[in-house]
């Protein structure tokens, strides 16, 4: 086992590996169970500054075309325009604009999320899981994240009513983020 590292070490530019990284969403469907899905293609990069935690960054474009919720008629009905409409819409982004350490391994990130269009704010709990040099010479970090919003402030709207009540998608969705970052030579 290695130690934790001192943070002041960490510090650099780091690219994110979308083979070792899961950018993920749970919905609610029916009103009954949830329905996961990921994004299979997207890049990143992440400014970590190990002495002063406020002043890291990461930004994150995300291709909406690789949407995979298992399901192939599922995942058209949400790149076409009742929902993603990636035909206009093909990239959603995160830019940060704020990052706080709240102590321990506990960190939090604000930034920019613009989707069709549409950019709010978005704050982003992230863990930090701990750094290692893998057995090919890289040097990573990772961070395990989460946050929720309502879809409908973006303006995915789409729905259909149920006969026993309620609506076929919730407007609360889940994100969920699993990165593992390599620093930059």
């Amino acid at each position: 086992m290695t130690a934790t590292p001192d943070l002041a070490t960490l510090t650099g530019e780091y690219t994110v590996d979308p083979a070792h990284t899961t950018i993920g969403f749970t919905a609610r469907h029916a009103m009954v169970t949830n329905v996961k899905g990921k994004f299979l293609d997207f890049t990143g990069t992440l400014h970590l500054d190990g002495t002063d935690p406020s002043r890291s960054t990461a930004s994150l474009d995300i291709t909406m075309d690789s949407i995979d919720t298992g399901s192939p008629d599922r995942d058209g009905h949400l790149k076409s325009s009742d929902f993603f409409n990636t035909g206009e819409y093909p990239t959603m982004t995160f830019r940060s604009t704020k990052a706080e350490s709240l102590g321990g391994d506990d960190y939090r990130i604000t930034g920019d999320l613009s989707i069709l269009g549409t950019t709010k704010p978005l704050t982003i709990d992230l863990e930090f899981n701990g750094a290692a040099k893998d057995p090919f010479g890289n040097e990573r970090v990772g961070f395990e994240g989460k946050a929720e919003i309502k879809r409908s402030e973006w303006g995915l709207t789409w729905n259909a009513a149920l006969e026993t009540g309620g609506v076929l998608v919730s407007d609360k969705i889940k994100l969920n983020f699993d990165i593992s970052a390599i620093r930059q030579a």
